[in-house]
């Protein structure tokens, strides 16, 4: 996440969720147009989204000449909950604020995000649905919609299926990474022909994608992962099927770009962070050999991969001085960073204007 200010003529530090500068006490908002935040005046060119005036769940903003009363992100929600509980307003701020941190990242990326109702074809929604109203609802992304439980709000309920599924990690913004991850393989690589050098690089790196999906995740419940699974997995639940290895891979590639560009946000220079780190061989870099790379850039992605193993090992650290457990828990071997090098090839590729 980038560093935001007050305006010039205040100058304080705010935050991506701020909707209220604490020196001069202005009303702030957040644009994504111009990735930055704008203060809020009468007659103003901007004005808040509804859903921030009525529910105080957005800080997001909309031109105030515009007809929308909706932000961009809001925009996306096709279904959001029963209102009428306070419960329910205090967990759907929570994951309001986690998708549009999604959201700011794939922006930052240059990955255009239509709404479904503006693209029905390639557009994205969301439906956030409680299993306390709808026991049927899983979470998960089926042609550009995704679906997340509004119960994962709730930290005691996300921590008892953190360790029910035995994961390392589970966070509110780790599921709409993840989910991100299954929208843009149908958007971008469902399309490619079977044996298009983009989607051959796919099934290189995470395996053939028309295993049976349903039995793969059958077996993988019941059995667990298999031994050994560290050696080729970001995560345990990677091992299950080629889509759910790209989905933690991706979900781990959009962590490691907001994780970056916070610490440069916030003026860490993690290049003289003096750590004993175990250096990645060259070949942690490289793409499939049907795809076309340079030196130039493969020691670019090991150089940026490198900084957030440096910063990762002071975050964790950290957190064990304050007697907590690993902030960051997992391991990138060589295997799991080339996996990485190829969501991030994929990430400039989409991001791209002139390939769009």
């Amino acid at each position: 996440m980038q560093k935001f200010t007050c305006d010039s003529d205040c100058s304080n530090v705010l935050f991506f969720g701020s909707s209220r500068c604490l020196r001069c006490l202005g009303n702030v908002g957040y644009d994504p147009q111009q990735r930055a935040m704008v203060k809020l005046r009468q007659h103003g060119p901007m004005k808040r989204c509804a859903n921030g005036l009525k529910h105080g769940v957005c800080n997001w903003v909309v031109p105030t000449e515009s007809k929308a009363i909706l932000c961009m992100a809001c925009q996306m929600n096709r279904i959001i909950p029963d209102l009428s509980s306070g419960r329910n307003l205090v967990l759907w701020g929570r994951m309001e604020m986690a998708k549009r941190r999604l959201i700011y990242t794939l922006l930052k990326l240059g990955i255009t995000l239509p709404s479904k109702a503006s693209n029905p074809k390639n557009g994205l929604a969301f439906d956030i649905v409680s299993t306390l109203s709808n026991p049927s609802v899983t979470m998960g992304h089926l042609n550009g919609i995704i679906t997340v439980n509004l119960e994962e709000a709730d930290d005691t309920y996300r921590q008892f299926n953190r360790q029910q599924l035995g994961e390392n990690s589970r966070t509110l913004l780790g599921h709409f990474r993840h989910e991100s991850a299954h929208y843009l393989w149908q958007r971008h690589l469902s399309e490619l022909s079977w044996d298009d050098p983009m989607r051959l690089a796919f099934r290189e790196r995470f395996g053939d994608e028309w295993q049976d999906y349903s039995a793969a995740l059958g077996k993988h419940y019941k059995n667990g992962a298999p031994a050994g699974w560290e050696q080729n997995f970001i995560t345990a639940y990677a091992a299950s099927h080629p889509w759910e290895d790209w989905a933690e891979t991706w979900a781990h590639y959009l962590q490691i770009e907001d994780g970056l560009e916070t610490c440069e946000g916030m003026g860490i220079d993690v290049k003289h962070l003096a750590l004993p780190l175990v250096i990645l061989p060259v070949e942690a870099g490289f793409l499939p050999t049907m795809l076309a790379s340079t030196l130039e850039e493969e020691g670019t992605f090991l150089a940026w991969l490198q900084r957030w193993m440096c910063v990762s090992t002071v975050l964790n650290e950290i957190s064990h001085s304050l007697g907590e457990p690993a902030l960051y828990p997992f391991v990138i071997n060589v295997r799991v960073a080339q996996k990485l090098r190829l969501a991030h090839y994929y990430a400039k590729i989409w991001g791209d204007p002139l390939v769009k």
